[in-house]
């Protein structure tokens, strides 16, 4: 078992406040992804689980057990970095094998385990070779292999495949992905690539100014963000946002954005009575949720196509409703070209109401 707890875990750099009261516990075997901006707080948390930074109060346990005042040799707990750290007169076998030498185990041993990542890993054919004779993925993978040999309780990794080319990081997205169910190690992963984070973690932990913004599993993330931070960081293209104003009008919900206008369920109302939401709201709907017709229908708004941005198998068009833009997500090629008129509506149970002032989610959920 490697379960991994912060308990109101704080750290300053000077007058800086890094990482600010984060309370979290990772499950045993659970691959969790701290995600956010840079200079979050992120890698500063990483570094301080696995004992390269020191903390200024609060408590890290694995197991139960406090570990803060330990060395980092001490943890069991290995960490991949982004620059590989490898030793360049050492071949790949020696690379892997370091870590064993280092405490001692015996050369069979080290034999049997080395070439036993190496298989899992893909790189048994390289193992005599030298890292200046590596691509970067190569390199990653050696990396990676020297913190797995020592078979750790937990692995944490700091952006490992960030320096690497797009079609390079999606296959070892993969192959991280399939080490982890293989090596069923505790695993932390940090990152500021969205897709990174939701195609490899069980959990999202989404930081922003040292704070944890909000815990959950991708989906959750995605489909109900805690506040306007991860609504906005969270999706590519970004939500749409915009201050607005509930009223009733013949029987159902009337939500006004500057100069565009939307029906939704009138059950709307009674939910914002119910959250005492009475100070200033914003809309938030992701692409997917503004809704594109070529005819016009009850509840569907006349909107012109202002940009279209191909992205093979669909596209995202920029909607001008008076001086309101919406940006949509369309099957390709469903708007023309720009300047077409079209007709959009919002899908109701992809309407996200926000307290505007503190940011905070109302949890509001419709159908459709």
């Amino acid at each position: 078992m490697a379960e991994i707890e912060l308990r109101h875990v704080d750290k300053h750099f000077g007058p800086v406040h890094v990482i600010r009261d984060v309370n979290l516990t990772v499950k045993d075997k659970e691959f969790v992804v701290f995600l956010g901006p840079s200079g979050c707080g992120k890698t500063t948390t990483l570094r301080a689980i696995a004992g390269l930074e020191e903390i200024d109060t609060g408590d890290i346990l694995l197991d139960g057990k406090p570990i803060q005042d330990l060395r980092a040799a001490d943890r069991d707990i290995a960490f991949v970095f982004q620059n590989y750290a490898l030793y360049p007169h050492f071949t790949v076998y020696e690379n892997l094998a370091f870590p064993l030498r280092a405490v001692g185990t015996g050369r069979d041993a080290i034999d049997t385990t080395v070439r036993s990542v190496g298989k899992s890993l893909g790189i048994t054919h390289l193992l005599n070779a030298r890292p200046s004779a590596l691509s970067g993925g190569d390199m990653q993978r050696v990396a990676i292999g020297r913190a797995l040999v020592r078979r750790p309780k937990a692995l944490l990794l700091d952006e490992p495949i960030g320096s690497l080319d797009a079609k390079l990081r999606e296959t070892m997205r993969v192959e991280l992905k399939r080490l982890h169910f293989e090596n069923g190690s505790t695993s932390i992963y940090v990152t500021h690539d969205q897709v990174e984070a939701m195609s490899l973690a069980d959990r999202i932990v989404v930081m922003n100014d040292g704070i944890l913004q909000q815990v959950g599993t991708p989906t959750e993330v995605y489909l109900h963000p805690a506040n306007l931070f991860v609504a906005q960081f969270i999706g590519s293209p970004v939500m749409n946002i915009a201050p607005t104003r509930v009223s009733q009008a013949d029987g159902k919900a009337r939500i006004e954005l500057e100069s565009a206008s939307f029906e939704l369920p009138p059950e709307l109302l009674g939910m914002l009575e119910q959250k005492k939401a009475t100070g200033d709201l914003s809309l938030g709907v992701r692409p997917e949720g503004v809704l594109v017709s070529h005819d016009d229908q009850p509840g569907y708004r006349a909107a012109e196509a202002h940009l279209i941005q191909p992205y093979g198998g669909f596209d995202i068009v920029d909607l001008r409703i008076g001086t309101k833009t919406l940006r949509a997500r369309t099957t390709s090629g469903y708007v023309g070209k720009v300047g077409d008129r079209v007709f959009t509506r919002i899908a109701p149970s992809q309407a996200h109401f926000f307290d505007t002032k503190s940011g905070a989610s109302l949890d509001i959920r419709l159908g459709d």
